[in-house]
């Protein structure tokens, strides 16, 4: 049997009338290539999820073009303009009115400690997330640590105050490119302190006591990303999440704000 006598059952009609929001592929690990501010090209390997809408008269899609496309640019440099082109051929290989698709990398760069200068790569998860229908829309979110030291705890303390790694998540629109790098940086100026791969040990002196010099809640790092990202113009939109991992706890302190916020 050749191939173009061979059933198409996917493309077969299907008489339900129940259209399907995303169907599509999850968990690929494909090798990318991303803009990096400092040395132009970074190369790195994401975890990629691909959809498409599927009309209710299609039974299904065809799984194997996910692949194809991808294949077609591999080696060719992602960011998100780029991804428009991706999901245009995702509409019309895949015969569809909208597609998805959500990248997820980690994307290192290298840091200085605070006094001794050593170096070192800090690794920071970020994701793309395009989806084009009639209008594109691009949203590039990061997670970030950052050290949290407890205000009420430094306060009623003899002896120092418990502090813990956060994490805090950020998911942006905006109307022009906004470096990954840059991003990262008004995250971490926004907790008690940054977090680094590598400290000597008048680095540690320096962070634990820039930390407890600069205490913070979770609400506060939650309303100081906010005010950062309210300041910069060419954003349109965010979310802001933050999760303080309590060190004397046993649960963790979260917050989440978005902005503008979704009328009710």
């Amino acid at each position: 049997m050749t191939p173009s006598s061979m059933p198409d059952l996917q493309k077969s009609q299907d008489t339900r009338n129940i259209a399907i929001d995303k169907v599509g592929i999850k968990d690929v690990r494909y090798p990318i290539v991303v803009e990096d501010k400092n040395t132009s090209r970074q190369q790195t390997v994401a975890s990629i999820n691909m959809y498409v809408e599927l009309p209710h008269q299609f039974k299904g899609t065809h799984m194997s073009r996910f692949l194809e496309i991808l294949n077609q640019y591999r080696g060719e440099q992602v960011t998100l303009n780029d991804m428009e082109g991706l999901l245009q051929a995702m509409k019309e290989r895949l015969e569809s009115d909208c597609a998805h698709i959500e990248l997820t990398f980690p994307y290192f760069i290298e840091k200085q400690a605070p006094v001794s200068q050593a170096k070192g790569l800090m690794e920071y998860e970020c994701r793309f997330i395009g989806t084009l229908r009639e209008k594109k829309d691009f949203v590039l979110e990061v997670r970030v640590p950052v050290t949290s030291l407890c205000p009420c705890s430094r306060d009623i303390s003899r002896y120092g105050a418990h502090n813990q790694r956060s994490s805090v998540t950020v998911a942006i629109r905006s109307k022009k490119m906004i470096w990954i790098e840059d991003l990262i940086n008004w995250v971490e100026s926004c907790g008690s302190a940054p977090v680094y791969s590598l400290l000597k040990r008048e680095d540690e002196k320096a962070v634990t006591e820039q930390a407890y010099e600069n205490p913070m809640f979770v609400e506060d790092i939650v309303r100081a990303v906010t005010e950062k990202l309210k300041s910069v113009s060419s954003i349109e939109w965010f979310c802001v999440e933050c999760e303080n991992y309590e060190s004397i706890h046993n649960h963790s302190a979260y917050a989440t704000l978005e902005y503008p916020r979704r009328s009710d």
